[in-house]
């Protein structure tokens, strides 16, 4: 065992060679063990055995909202992708709270560019920081080209009244990590709940796709390696997928990640720009997408609060998060925009 492995919360090393031993072939007999930094929900760990890696996911301590953390549902959509033209992690097992006390999945590691901050992403040649952004557009139309009872995932979700259900869903979540009043959450709300659309099509949706989600080559990142953290994973509106994507982009996203979010950079193509190339490889009509942006900034806020909270708990892992609680009323402000853009 590693010494960092020694303080790390969440993990029980010992138990996690016994998983290992009977669940996971080849497994060498001990393990080592890092926190993987930038997560800010589920936490992540990178596994070893001196041999192999892997990579383990579990909820975060002292979770708030669970039905955000169900690992279950995780691991079944990325072991259904496996096969398909997204490209993922191969799902290696799958383990109930026996062992650690929560659910958790392990997938094969995938070597790559993980790009999360602002630097990171400037050190590439322009050239090289559009082709990301483009790439990333087109797995997401691919993503959502799948039929989802083709990979095994027709009873998902339910992708008929996916929007109202989202609507209310944050909502809920809102009330549940509230760590203050804010009027502007509430006015979202009534204003998203009132102008709720039918919904645009049916696919499966990655919940939380965004630039740092994404494992690239490290030769050319406009090629994904792998599409990682599919924790809000579901059955529903693809134009909900899309505009969180492009939602990401806006500076007011940055205090998330410690200030310094790669999605927020002016080097990346205009959202206007990645909304016509994702029309365009889709062939899907985002004339909602105004509400879908509202609502996606409603999201962001109530998981930006949620992360808040845990941190006044000192439930969080890892570094960045004294930011986070700041990002909550300008995302709000932002869906507000975006609905009077929409009118």
């Amino acid at each position: 065992m590693s010494a960092e492995a020694a303080t790390l919360d969440g993990l029980d090393l010992p138990a996690l060679e016994r998983f290992f031993a009977e669940r996971v072939p080849g497994f060498g007999g001990r393990l080592t063990a890092e926190l993987v930094q930038g997560g800010r929900s589920n936490l992540t760990y990178r596994l070893s055995d001196g041999r192999s890696t892997w990579v383990l996911r579990r909820p975060p301590l002292g979770g708030l909202t669970p039905s955000a953390h169900d690992m279950r549902r995780e691991y079944r959509v990325v072991a259904a992708l496996s096969d398909t033209g997204v490209p993922v992690a191969r799902a290696v097992a799958l383990a109930e709270e026996d062992v650690l006390g929560v659910q958790f999945a392990v997938v094969e590691y995938v070597d790559g560019t993980v790009i999360r901050t602002i630097d990171e992403l400037h050190a590439l040649p322009q050239e090289q920081i559009t082709r990301c952004a483009h790439g990333l557009v087109d797995v997401l139309a691919r993503l959502h080209a799948i039929d989802p009872a083709e990979v095994g995932l027709a009873e998902f979700g339910r992708p008929e009244g996916y929007l109202a259900r989202q609507v209310g869903r944050w909502h809920d979540q809102w009330q549940r990590v509230r760590t203050r009043d804010l009027a502007d959450i509430d006015r979202l709300h009534e204003r998203l709940a009132a102008a709720c659309p039918a919904e645009s099509g049916a696919s499966i949706v990655h919940g939380d796709y965004r630039i740092d989600n994404a494992i690239l080559d490290p030769a050319d990142p406009g090629t994904v390696r792998a599409v990682v953290d599919w924790e809000m994973a579901t059955l529903g509106d693809p134009l909900a997928d899309l505009a969180l994507h492009l939602v990401y982009a806006d500076p007011a996203f940055a205090p998330v990640l410690a200030g310094a979010a790669a999605s927020t950079s002016p080097r990346l193509p205009a959202t206007a720009d990645l909304a016509e190339r994702y029309a365009r490889t889709s062939g899907r009509d985002l004339g909602d997408l105004q509400f879908h942006l509202a609502l996606g900034y409603f999201k962001i806020a109530v998981i930006a609060e949620g992360i808040h909270a845990r941190h006044r708990q000192g439930m969080t892992r890892g570094t960045g998060f004294e930011t986070v609680g700041q990002a909550v009323a300008p995302l709000t402000a932002a869906g507000l925009k975006a609905l009077d853009q929409g009118v």
